[in-house]
């Protein structure tokens, strides 16, 4: 089974137009997304699909691989699917590149279990445990079933509880989770999911992944516990930029490290 990583990374980003080449700790964010991704020993190969020549050329200098897109694409999957039609892969995994994984084993909690559960779609979801992130509509949250199965993605808090006025009580009395938006698939549903049109709920809510569940496909989830910096806008950016990456490396050291040899696979 071969396992590809596609990570999608658009210029125009209408909270934060250049995102992926704005710098962090000294590099691109397009490239700590991509270098954290080298230390994963799961993954086969690795492309980041871009719309952008800038992006393309910034991968290029620190030689990683990557694919020029369509421009008019609806989604980050979308995007994807576009590099994994390409290419031949059983498993694509998709890695947002504004998604710093400061412990790059993060991704080893969504292939391992997949590789075994027969399903065709997967992500993860992290307990939350701050109640600014609950009511952040930038953090996205997601409900399950008693199998693990998303019942819901939503920017707003979910689930609203009636009967607990408290909302730091909430978090203590029932697991409430974010989305962590790291998606894995079987080949032959990301080209269904591309192929779909549109889902009134996607629109509403600006994320992808609701399309799969208004057609009826049930989206598996795993917990992590394992920690990443999601950057949004450019505040999110300025607060990552004041933390001590050397104490982020508590569980990984990749942060300083050059990138890997897998890169050029």
């Amino acid at each position: 089974m071969k396992t590809l990583v596609v990570i999608p990374a658009r210029f125009g980003s209408s909270r934060f137009p250049g995102k992926p080449l704005a710098k962090l700790w000294g590099k691109p964010l397009i490239q700590l997304a991509y270098e954290a991704v080298t230390h994963c020993p799961s993954v086969d190969r690795i492309i980041v699909a871009t719309d952008n020549k800038a992006i393309m050329q910034a991968v290029r200098d620190f030689k990683g691989e990557v694919m020029l897109t369509e421009s008019s694409l609806r989604s980050g999957t979308d995007r994807v699917a576009e590099v994994a039609s390409r290419v031949s892969a059983d498993i694509i995994v998709n890695i947002q590149g504004d998604e710093i994984l400061t412990d790059p084993m993060l991704i080893e909690d969504l292939i391992k279990p997949f590789l075994t559960a027969k399903v065709p779609m997967g992500t993860l979801r992290r307990p939350i445990t701050s109640i600014d992130n609950f009511h952040n509509h930038n953090v996205v949250k997601v409900v399950i079933d008693n199998f693990e199965k998303a019942l819901y993605f939503s920017r707003s808090a979910i689930p609203f509880h009636r009967d607990i006025n408290n909302q730091i009580e909430l978090l203590k009395a029932h697991s409430v989770y974010e989305h962590i938006g790291i998606y894995i698939y079987q080949h032959e549903l990301l080209q269904r999911f591309s192929a779909m049109p549109s889902g009134t709920l996607e629109i509403i809510e600006s994320l992808e992944q609701l399309r799969l569940m208004e057609a009826g496909i049930k989206i598996q989830t795993w917990e992590t516990h394992r920690q990443s910096i999601r950057i949004d806008t450019h505040a999110d950016l300025v607060n990552a930029e004041s933390q001590n990456p050397e104490l982020l490396k508590t569980t990984s050291n990749f942060l300083q490290q050059p990138t890997s040899p897998q890169e050029n696979q």
